[in-house]
């Protein structure tokens, strides 16, 4: 595989970054802002949303730029975001900031995917798909240690200026280091729809959406649940944490492998069903901190087997729609991402927190049904439109 995936993860990595990066500077986000902690915590929730609602347009700037040009100016409008955000007045100005950076890195994330199935030949796509989501998965992972390092030294003002620099030195590399590239598919309102009227790549889309809602109905809960219901020592948390990011980053790569060797149909079953025996295992390893630890790390991987499997699903059962459907599944991770947060809430406030892998394992099971019909044979009645292999 080309080293200049790499290259795209790192431009990944550098983007995503942005979008948790204030949870551990919150504090101090509050204080020099001077808003309540729960309206600077509002700053994450923005940048996801916006993530979501940009995400469907961008494939439209595809086809009027060159994909090289277009990551570069992806990269410059989020440096200059960032910018913004060190210089804001107030909360309102960095909001805002934060906005544009949401939009800029979902351009980025769909550059980088695009770009790098075009760089390797079709039995090499998934693992191409997995490394790009290893330099995303990285990011949610080590922005929020990154940004309370660099807020202790700088202060919050300084944590997006070292990101606006990070971003302009990831440019300079991607300009020198990659080659130009059109896109070759002409993308239009129509491409979105021909996408949603196809029952199997609709079906795709929800096992994304589901699958992430089902992780995340634990994982935004994961330090108490590890420490009221796992009897975690407390000293252990920030290694809890190292191991599941560390698992979690290759699964990415993982999910790309087993989408390459198993292929489309097989991959996209597989993957939530080993993703649901992890959470239905889990419960019954809180007695055991060890144990509990050892099997976080299988869950946090194969967590992040999801997103490669489905977008070399959607690439390879819907080629025409790619783009479009790729920039959706985007949406319908950072949805997932909110409405798993919402209904681990629910459940911890309706029944307790050692609950929340029960309900994580129902989203999953439904996730793993909508698999089962996106797998089904080509002739299946429901499932069998036009153009789509």
């Amino acid at each position: 595989m080309t080293p200049r995936i790499w290259l795209l993860a790192l431009a990944t990595f550098v983007t995503g970054m942005a979008e948790n990066i204030t949870v551990g500077i919150l504090p101090s986000l509050a204080d020099g802002l001077a808003v309540p902690l729960g309206i600077a915590g509002q700053l994450t929730t923005v940048f996801s949303l916006s993530f979501a609602l940009a995400a469907p347009f961008s494939p439209l700037l595809t086809t009027r730029f060159p994909l090289r040009r277009l990551l570069c100016i992806a990269l410059a409008l989020f440096a200059l975001c960032n910018l913004a955000a060190a210089l804001a007045p107030g909360y309102t100005a960095l909001l805002c900031a934060r906005v544009g950076m949401a939009a800029t890195s979902a351009l980025t994330c769909l550059s980088c995917t695009l770009m790098a199935t075009r760089m390797v030949p079709e039995a090499l796509r998934g693992r191409a798909i997995g490394v790009i989501f290893m330099g995303i998965c990285s990011s949610l992972v080590l922005g929020v240690p990154a940004g309370m390092l660099l807020c202790d030294v700088l202060g919050w003002r300084g944590v997006f200026v070292g990101l606006s620099l990070l971003a302009l030195a990831v440019l300079l590399i991607a300009w020198l280091g990659l080659e130009q590239s059109q896109s070759s598919e002409h993308i239009a309102l129509g491409s979105y729809l021909r996408h949603l009227r196809n029952g199997r790549l609709l079906a795709a889309q929800g096992v994304s959406l589901l699958m992430i809602a089902g992780h995340f109905s634990v994982f935004a809960y994961l330090a108490p649940y590890a420490r009221q219901v796992a009897d975690v020592p407390a000293h252990w948390l920030a290694a809890l944490f190292a191991a599941f990011g560390i698992a979690g980053v290759s699964g990415g790569y993982v999910g790309g492998w087993m989408a390459d060797r198993l292929g489309a149909g097989k991959s996209i079953v597989l993957a939530p069903l080993l993703y649901l025996a992890s959470l239905l295992v889990l419960p019954f390893c809180t007695g055991t901190p060890w144990l509990f630890l050892a099997l976080m790390m299988l869950w946090g991987a194969l967590s992040w087997t999801t997103s490669p499997v489905v977008q070399n699903f959607l690439a390879a059962r819907g080629p025409d729609t790619f783009p479009a459907g790729m920039s959706l599944n985007m949406s319908a991770m950072h949805l997932g991402v909110g409405l798993g947060s919402a209904i681990g809430g629910v459940v911890i406030s309706a029944a307790s927190l050692a609950a929340t892998p029960w309900a994580g394992a129902a989203l999953t099971a439904v996730a793993a049904g909508l698999a089962l019909c996106c797998a089904r044979p080509p002739t299946a009645r429901g499932f069998n439109e036009p153009g789509v292999a």
